[in-house]
């Protein structure tokens, strides 16, 4: 009775989860449409500031000396606001169709795309999640992406969960040790994307709290979770496995020494 219980619990907690995408697609999406105008009207701003700079390097020799030194001042830094404006409002729509292309995408459908960019936003969005579910958290985030990665094709909704489940277990562990390690400890997840010829690797690790031996062979059970009733649907892994090598017909691997930490690695081949 109690195992029906608590799967009656986790499929409660996943069919909330379920209506917490359908809420945020629809939030992503009327957000989108304010922050292109904040974009466009900071670039019709510069452009506006261009040519107030303009009119007065034309007209320079009529104003005062120190009035020139502080048009300059003020000019140059509302082309620097304009340019955070215009830059932060582009990361906010890019974090955004990342939103809806999770909750959108095709099924299955391969897609031309920028593997470095997936890995970096959900592993943000995981990070800031995590923080605002739990007061004081905080971790440092090492990242290393190949640079001149060209496009690939793959499922990008589906390998973006896969990174997020993944990323997700990493800040709960480096987390839950940290509630009762020695003072001296730092939380750290190293981040990775390489690849070869004919491979795409993606690699995850924390020197968390590690896994038992019981943990490790039950890990991909469908409902099997270590975290507390309310916390974890315990289909996370499961759904990561199934994303890494049944759809991208790759292989997700790990190693973990119990109170060291655990390295997660996915390693998919390149689709042509």
């Amino acid at each position: 009775m109690t195992e029906i219980d608590q799967l009656k619990q986790q499929l409660q907690n996943q069919e909330k989860l379920a209506s917490l995408g359908m809420l945020s697609a629809g939030i992503a999406h009327e957000i989108q449409n304010p922050l292109n105008f904040v974009i466009n009207f900071s670039k019709m701003s510069k452009k506006l500031l261009d040519d107030l700079t303009d009119v007065v390097e034309d007209n320079a020799e009529k104003l005062p000396e120190a009035d020139r030194e502080d048009l300059s001042d003020i000019v140059a830094d509302l082309r620097e606001n304009m340019e955070q404006i215009a830059e932060n409002g582009e990361r906010a729509v890019s974090i955004i169709q990342g939103i809806l292309l999770v909750s959108r995408g095709k099924e299955n459908e391969f897609i031309p795309s920028d593997v470095c960019h997936i890995v970096r936003e959900y592993v943000r969005l995981s990070y800031h999640a995590m923080r605002a579910n739990h007061q004081g958290f905080n971790v440092t985030i090492h990242e290393e992406y190949q640079e001149g990665l060209p496009l690939m094709m793959v499922i990008p909704q589906d390998l973006s969960r896969a990174v997020l489940n993944v990323m997700n277990n990493a800040c709960y562990a480096v987390w839950n040790k940290s509630q009762n390690a020695a003072d001296d400890y730092t939380p750290e997840i190293s981040i990775s994307v390489s690849s070869s010829a004919d491979t795409l690797l993606i690699t995850i690790a924390d020197n968390g709290e590690g896994m038992t031996d019981e943990v490790k062979q039950r890990l991909f059970e469908n409902f099997f979770t270590t975290k507390p009733i309310g916390q974890g649907t315990g289909l996370g892994m499961s759904i990561t496995r199934d994303i890494i090598e049944n759809k991208h017909g790759g292989k997700i691997s790990f190693t973990s020494t119990e109170g060291r930490g655990t390295t997660f690695t996915f390693t998919i081949p390149v689709k042509k």
